[in-house]
């Protein structure tokens, strides 16, 4: 049975999330005598073949001249239009440079203070946790704010949703703050919707038209915009559509944290931007802002791992890698993810040479590709000594007992958004293991031996187990940084109790939007459950503390994409809220017979909900703006019309949603 959706997990945001512990595994030196333009055109064939990426695009960009930009595959399988170099892709979380770059603008006016508080520029931002006052702008740029992260409800779909910013506000001033303004630097991209929107009160221009005027004008980024799915289709633009694995295609994308995650462009593109940043060629900001934009901006976390901690920027994934640094050549990067493409772009502004690689896919190698290609062109470039990428073969560990004092660290851990994992030890065979919490998946999802003070798994990746002001984490030790992975759930000294006992319940998601993303359909059948090691905790939609009879609060400090509890009254039922996301208890679900049935959504725009009676054969009939979506009685997809079409066969037991604009019908034949 599926869980509440956990959207960091399809966001790799996530719109969103940093991909360097898979990508520093793969980080292995080309041969010298193998060009860059050889490595880009393997690897993403090698990606596209794999069936990770449908097509790709890449550039690189050399003291700004364009050495080498190609497209890969299909943009448009029905009409066979090729990807070329001017196709469209979204680029997800590299959003985060373009607004950043926006804010530092309005610095080099001194219209902003980095380091003035929030409510100074956006007096409307409230939360219910006084320490929301101590919250910077920097905050929201390197991560550190400790905003619980995202706000996803109808944020990534099939057209712009224009309450997204509001209902942000909304949300924000119900939550809490996961850590001290500054003690951590967690991936937050609500931080950046709260950018977007000080950009907005302080240049009294619409985000859009602001970025247009003062970034993509002056820079010659013609071919850089509002995601794939807001492009006019009189445009002329060709955009790369995304096909999933059964060959079906999804609407264009629309992503609407514009400044999180929402932005397209080309390759070419990218790597010009990039380049604004080297203090050479065409420039927006002042020296001084370029020096900022370019260093670490560490929260009160950083250095306290044994390894190097990543060196988050202003916007910037990294300022710095240690392999890299280690040979003298600074480094800044970017990734992004959305539900339908991978992106990275990678800038060296010494050298003034960038590479930039964008794929649509779920799962798509841009980072690993774009390092490769980096690589290979510092060597050919005689930047690097082929020795500066060394990774020398080693044969697999043989296990150590593991000392007693890491026992205490077995038990529970929570990883993005709250996911849940058990970890424990076998102390004299020096092994690891990881497992998921859900009671019908006992498999083990790592097995690590111990040696050297270090775990390593079957594919070389090494672990290690710390405490950081009095908190337990679980550790990826990766080629290029130190990276949390999970912290450790500890016992409550006073576990509370909700007033209504909601173990086992499962709910129906009742805000979603007509247009939102297939990747959110996992979360629309919801599921609570206690944890009876963990008293005082419940997971729903990811691992909460319970705070009250009918809330349950932010559990731990280093978590993404956190999201609160909070159960309240409607026309007479329990309904949950969390984070922004609805739901209604399934119970209440009225039957759908067999026959013909018209579904009208109230003026209130909610989802309406209905449970098939009995095995039967479904056809639909939808306004355009409305959408049906059957679940099986296990919560798999049978059936989406914003992709499918015909009849289909469902069994007894099965849940339709019906959305729609308020006031609209839609019908369904049971027969």
């Amino acid at each position: 049975m599926n869980r509440l959706f956990r959207y960091p997990l399809l966001l790799i945001c996530s719109v969103c999330l940093l991909v360097l512990p898979a990508a520093a595994a793969a980080h292995v030196a080309p041969p010298p005598a193998v060009d860059a333009v050889s490595v880009a055109r393997s690897e993403i064939w090698k990606s596209i073949t794999a069936g990770q990426d449908g097509s790709a695009t890449i550039a690189i960009t050399d003291h700004g001249r364009l050495v080498y930009a190609e497209g890969f595959g299909v943009a448009n399988r029905l009409q066979s239009i090729p990807v070329d170099k001017d196709t469209r892709f979204n680029i997800g979380s590299i959003s985060k440079v373009y607004v950043t770059t926006s804010i530092m603008l309005l610095v080099d006016e001194g219209k902003v203070d980095l380091d003035k508080p929030v409510t100074s520029y956006l007096p409307e931002f409230r939360m219910a946790d006084e320490r929301y006052r101590q919250i910077t702008v920097r905050m929201l740029l390197n991560h550190s704010s400790g905003l619980p992260g995202g706000s996803y409800a109808n944020s990534f779909g099939f057209q712009y949703y224009d309450g997204f910013l509001p209902e942000t506000l909304n949300s924000l001033a119900k939550s809490h703050l996961k850590h001290d303004p500054g003690a951590m630097a967690v991936y937050c991209n609500d931080g950046f919707s709260v950018a977007e929107m000080i950009v907005e009160k302080v240049s009294g221009k619409k985000f859009a038209a602001f970025l247009q005027e003062r970034i993509f004008t002056p820079l010659s980024l013609s071919r850089t915009g509002l995601g794939v799915g807001q492009l006019p289709p009189q445009s002329g633009v060709t955009i790369a559509r995304y096909y999933d694995a059964a060959g079906r295609i999804d609407p264009p994308e629309v992503v609407s944290f514009l400044a999180s995650g929402g932005l397209s462009a080309t390759a070419e593109d990218l790597c010009r931007f990039a380049d604004s940043f080297s203090g050479h060629g065409r420039q927006i900001l002042s020296p001084r802002s370029l020096a900022e934009m370019q260093k670490n901006q560490p929260s009160a976390f950083w250095g306290k791992l044994p390894g190097p901690t990543i060196s988050l920027g202003l916007g910037w994934d990294f300022t710095s890698l240690p392999n890299f640094a280690a040979a003298g050549v600074n480094v800044l990067g970017k990734s992004g993810g959305t539900g339908n493409y991978t992106s990275m772009v990678f800038t060296v502004p010494d050298k003034q040479i960038s590479v930039a690689v964008i794929g649509a896919g779920k799962s798509g190698r841009a980072m690993e590709i774009s390092l490769k290609v980096l690589d290979a062109y510092l060597l050919q470039k005689g930047i690097l000594a082929s020795s500066a990428l060394q990774q020398p073969l080693s044969l697999p560990p043989a296990a150590e007992p593991i000392p007693e004092s890491l026992l205490a660290y077995q038990g529970y851990y929570a990883g993005d958004g709250g996911s849940i994992f058990k970890l424990t030890l076998d102390a004299a065979g020096g092994s690891l293991m990881v497992a998921s919490s859900e009671p019908d998946q006992p498999s083990p999802l790592m097995v690590a031996t111990y040696s050297g003070g270090l775990f390593h798994d079957r594919d070389g990746k090494k672990y290690y187990l710390t405490s950081v002001d009095g908190n337990r984490f679980f550790v990826n030790s990766t080629k290029l940084a130190d990276i949390v992975q999970f912290q450790k759930i500890e016992p409550l000294a006073n576990p509370q109790s909700l007033g209504q006992n909601i173990d086992g319940s499962r709910w129906l998601r009742r805000n979603a939007s007509p247009y939102e993303a297939r990747m959110s359909l996992s979360g629309y059948i919801g599921n609570a459950r206690l944890l009876p090691e963990l008293p005082g905790y419940i997971d729903f939609g990811g691992i909460k503390w319970i705070s009250s009879s009918t809330t349950a609060g932010l559990a731990l400090a280093s978590v993404r994409d956190s999201s609160e509890l909070i159960l309240f009254s409607e026309n007479g039922q329990t309904w949950a809220w969390l984070s922004g996301l609805l739901y209604s208890p399934i119970e209440q679900t009225p039957l759908l017979p067999g026959g013909s049935h018209a579904v009208t959504i109230s003026r209130s725009g909610i989802n309406e909900w209905r449970k098939l009676d009995r095995d039967a054969i479904l056809s639909f009939t939808t306004p355009p703006s409305g959408r049906i979506i059957v679940f099986s009685p296990a919560e798999a997809v049978l059936f989406d019309s914003a992709v499918d079409q015909g009849e289909i066969v469902a069994p007894a037991g099965s849940f339709l949603a019906f959305s729609a604009q308020a006031g609209q019908t839609l019908q369904v034949v049971a027969r």
